[in-house]
């Protein structure tokens, strides 16, 4: 169901940045124009691979620019239309990873301090370290839990800006429908939303602060180890040789041991995740689609057919897991032994030094407390490896919904498909269809040669064979179907409002179906009850606050009647009907018919429909015929004779048979 007015002259917009800087739940920020209304900035130029790869290249050329076009929007999170806190909380965060290194250091200072009084056996130094290191563990934790409001802040406010922009671009112009026409990577849109881009924006604020506190942490305490190790002299072959700085090549070496090997592990760890999450999202796909034609299923008993749907799309799921499991006993394979055995490297390391009495042993102890530092530090990549392939595979996944919208919105800009225009009329024409073709989105022809005008009041009935495009001529007249030529045009300041076959119900209250779209406080209850009492709804008037599942509970022909009570409390100027009353029996439909002619006698209405009976309520009808290169209109009949009112479609039509004539 759909309300919109008709489009009003666009003069070119100034622009101007906003942000709901007040809400830091959920910051919703954009760009609008001096009336308020919300502008997307254009989409990214499309960027064809070279022809000269081969699919394999250009498969990774596609990834590698999935992974850009995610950035060209997440970005904008830190620039002039972001979020107005982003850069505080960005530099907070990197003060307080500053402080948190500082104060590791602070304790691994303390650690050496300690360990030479304990060695010493000087009790009031001992004393007076212990009441040191209070204050350093409590401002470690304080900084710890600051660092995770600030790191949380940051992925929260990022993610509910990145969530607004796409969800925005995705809900404008019906493009949430018209990705269902159209070709591409962008299944699944509604997990992509909620689930991968969480991911997307999660992973990177701990990329980001795990990489730098790993850098400031490694740089400070490789610092400590050159300064404590100084340099090993051996003796090899009877030659004495000196390693400088041993500690700190050490634990170089130890870390590219580590995470080397991680790296060779886990080189499929990005497709296996990509892999995983599209299954999940397939998975929760089939069992919404189960939840969501319930009815049909039940009635038809296809339990069965759909428990092996659902048990063949798990059974993917699992199959994907078992292959991401073995990616992660691997990867733990080399964490968990690495882990094990780096505090006790440096300890051996030491061990020379302190038995021949060139290092204390709080000496030791603060070298081997560095070196685990240090080796956490270069070894980050290989805690941090599964989750950055997981993020890799959430932004492409993003990315390419992103696309899809790109070419969406390319096409309404005009580039590429011909775009149907929308324009207005004049005099006492509300709605006229002016050398209007409609096509898919390949430029496939659906409807070609479409000139049509309908008068103020009219009621025009749309026929034709099945297949003939008469629901797609429909979309494209509300608005929905964007792809062809020529141009709809609309009285100025005139609403349309359009009945599908199956409506929509949304979840809630009686009351809020009945008002959709609108909000159920725009009517009193008396006025929906009254509403539902003449569509033969009466026996609902007292469940009208009631929240329940109506989208399950109604039948179809109530939901039918359910539009046709929406459309009475609406009052539009402009109907479209597509088959609104084929679930209805023959009295029913009557009964509605005469009813909406009733209500909105000044209507304008456009009816699809197969059944013959419907042309009494209707003062002309248009018939659509199969033809090649798209269907055409090749008859306008006058149901209602009105004299002085020539067809424009009529003349049309006899203008073109001398033309054949000729040829």
């Amino acid at each position: 169901m759909n309300k919109q007015s008709v489009n009003d002259s666009k003069p070119e917009p100034n622009l101007k940045s906003t942000s709901d800087a007040e809400d830091v739940e959920g910051p919703i920020v954009g760009v609008v124009d001096e009336a308020g209304k919300h502008i997307e900035p254009p989409p990214p130029e499309v960027v064809e691979p070279d022809p000269d790869l081969t699919p394999e290249e250009a498969e990774q050329a596609r990834k590698d620019y999935l992974l850009t076009r995610f950035w060209i929007s997440a970005r904008g999170f830190w620039g002039k239309s972001g979020d107005r806190l982003a850069w505080v909380f960005s530099v907070a965060l990197l003060l307080m990873i500053v402080a948190n290194v500082a104060f590791q250091y602070g304790i691994n200072v303390w650690n050496r301090a300690i360990f030479d009084a304990i060695e010493k056996r000087d009790a009031a130094s001992v004393f007076h370290l212990t009441g040191v290191f209070f204050p350093l563990a409590i401002g470690s934790v304080l900084l710890g839990v600051a660092q995770v409001y600030g790191r949380m802040g940051i992925q929260r406010r990022w993610r509910a800006w990145l969530t607004n922009s796409v969800v925005s671009r995705w809900l404008t112009n019906g493009r949430y429908y018209q990705l269902n026409l159209v070709g591409g990577d962008h299944k699944n849109p509604e997990y992509r939303i909620a689930e991968d881009l969480r991911i997307a924006t999660d992973s990177p604020v701990d990329f980001v602060s795990g990489v730098i506190a790993a850098f400031l942490s490694a740089t400070t305490f490789i610092v400590v180890l050159w300064t404590i190790g100084g340099a090993l002299t051996l003796t090899v072959g009877g030659s004495a040789v000196t390693i400088p700085g041993f500690l700190v090549i050490a634990a170089i070496v130890y870390a590219a041991i580590a995470s080397g090997s991680i790296t060779v592990i886990g080189r499929r760890f990005v497709q296996i995740s990509e892999d995983k999450n599209q299954a999940e999202a397939e998975y929760r796909y089939a069992l919404t689609r189960v939840r969501e034609n319930g009815e049909s299923i039940a009635l038809l008993g296809g339990e069965e057919e759909e428990r092996d749907g659902i048990d063949k799309t798990f059974g993917h799921v699992l199959k994907q897991w078992a292959r991401l499991a073995g990616q992660h006993m691997r990867t733990t394979l080399v964490s968990q032994g690495s882990s094990l055995i780096a505090p006790v490297v440096p300890l051996l390391l030491c061990a020379p030094k302190f038995l021949d009495g060139s290092m204390s042993l709080g000496q030791v102890m603060q070298a081997a407390s560095a070196f685990t530092i240090v080796q956490s530090a270069f070894g980050w990549l290989v805690d941090n490896y599964p989750r950055l392939a997981d993020w890799n595979a959430c932004a492409r996944r993003i990315a390419s919904l992103m696309m899809s919208l790109d070419g969406l919105e390319r096409a309404e800009l005009g580039d590429g498909i011909g775009r149907i225009k929308r324009g207005e009329t004049t005099g006492e024409t509300m709605l006229s269809l002016h050398d209007l073709s409609v096509t898919l989105d390949d430029g496939t022809a659906v409807v070609g040669d479409a000139e049509v005008k309908i008068e103020s009041g009219e009621r025009l009935l749309v026929a034709g064979e099945s297949g003939t495009g008469k629901s797609t001529l429909v979309r494209a007249i509300a608005g929905l179907w964007p792809w062809g030529g020529g141009s709809v045009n609309f009285h100025p300041d005139r609403r349309l409002f359009m009945l599908p076959q199956k409506p929509y119900v949304p979840s809630g209250t009686l009351r809020r179906a009945a008002a959709y779209p609108a909000a159920s406080e725009d009517w009193t209850v008396e006025q929906i009850g009254e509403a539902l009492d003449k569509v033969g709804l009466g026996h609902l008037k007292e469940k009208i606050e009631e929240d329940a599942p109506w989208d399950q509970t109604l039948s179809g022909g109530e939901k039918q009647r359910l539009a046709f009570a929406r459309l009475f409390l609406h009052r539009p100027d402009i109907i479209v009907l597509d088959e609104a009353t084929s679930a209805l029996d023959a009295k029913s439909q009557d009964k509605m018919m005469e009813l909406l002619t009733k209500e909105l006698p000044n209507a304008t209405v456009v009816s699809v429909a197969h059944r013959v009976e419907l042309e009494a309520f209707h003062s002309r009808k248009i018939v659509l015929e199969r033809r090649k290169g798209g269907a055409k209109l090749v008859s306008d009949i006058d149901l209602i004779p009105r004299k002085g009112k020539r067809r424009l479609l009529g003349r049309f039509l006899r203008q073109r048979k001398p033309a054949r004539s000729a040829a």
